[in-house]
């Protein structure tokens, strides 16, 4: 016979961890939104949007999973559930739940230690990294925040191609040492970022019109498309990026870019908020098209992105 008090609990508990499962996933839902987005940023001072987007989906998952168990084991709809009527043992109970507390949980840990452990290993550069360019203090790796779409990348050099590609008469890819073997500057330029934090450092790469200058560009070409491996992307006019000592960095501060700084490549988008600054970049499409807008900019920022000018659309 079934104890009536603890099913109550049991119940009780499943509805609880429902309802926050459930608010987790409208709140990041909803601040995801692009015409909500814009209200929330104090938000990412202390979340990445990879970390927002981890929510939303782990929530959701969780929810459905609870979902399923109740259905699977009930054999009837949520509604049943706020009813407090189970006739499940309390043993089997106990084991649905444990396991999916349980899964969600192990989930955290590997999200917040596992990654934490990773990121420390290739961020521990302050040994290395130049502190001071020319008599100007330099800020550190460290002092960059992830807030990546999708966590970071980690490509392998041994198999890294940048494709070109797009309004050009002979589509190419380069490999990671291909790239390097063109030549090679260094400038000292800051990041601001939308959520409030700026970084100066020293970039060392190669410039992205060296990249173009050889390509046959094609007369209608007038935006250049960047692609990163987690389906990043963003857009310039052609002529900024060809009138401009852009670089695509593949040093900083003295040393290769760590994979949460973008390795192998970051732009350097001078002048242009850190959304523009994409890392990880795979791709490099020449279009006519001059309203494509990238991940960011589909959702409600400035397409143009310009550091003196609206963060948002209008």
């Amino acid at each position: 016979m079934i104890n009536n008090g603890l099913r109550k609990k049991y119940n009780q508990a499943l509805i609880l961890l429902l309802l926050i499962l459930f608010v987790v996933n409208m709140i990041t839902g909803i601040i995801k939104i692009p015409e909500i987005q814009r209200y929330f940023l104090f938000i990412y001072n202390y979340i990445s949007a990879a970390q927002m987007s981890w929510l939303h989906d782990y929530s959701g998952l969780g929810l459905a999973m609870l979902i399923i168990v109740h259905l699977v084991v009930k054999r009837r709809w949520l509604g049943d559930l706020l009813k407090l009527n189970f006739k499940i043992s309390t043993k089997l109970f106990s084991t649905l739940f444990i396991i999916v507390v349980a899964g969600l949980f192990l989930g955290v840990v590997y999200y917040v230690k596992v990654n934490d452990i990773i990121n420390r290993k290739t961020t521990n550069l302050s040994a290395v990294e130049i502190k001071e360019y020319k008599g100007e203090k330099l800020g550190s790796i460290d002092d960059f925040r992830e807030n990546s779409i999708k966590g970071v990348q980690y490509v392998n050099r041994d198999t890294y191609k940048l494709e070109i590609t797009g309004l050009i008469s002979n589509p190419i890819d380069y490999s990671y040492d291909d790239i390097l073997k063109l030549p090679s500057y260094q400038k000292v330029v800051k990041l601001d970022c939308v959520e409030g934090w700026s970084v100066k450092a020293l970039w060392e790469g190669i410039l992205v019109k060296d990249i173009l200058k050889n390509l046959n560009i094609k007369p209608e070409a007038k935006t250049v498309i960047f692609y990163a491996s987690d389906g990043y992307s963003t857009s310039f006019p052609l002529d900024y990026i060809l009138n401009n000592d852009i670089i695509m960095a593949d040093k900083l501060n003295g040393v290769y870019l760590p994979p949460e700084r973008g390795f192998p490549f970051q732009l350097v988008a001078e002048q242009k908020w850190g959304y523009k600054w994409i890392k990880w970049i795979t791709k490099i499409e020449l279009s006519s098209d001059t309203n494509y807008k990238g991940f960011w900019e589909s959702r409600g920022y400035n397409n143009d992105g310009s550091l003196d000018g609206s963060k948002y659309a209008r």
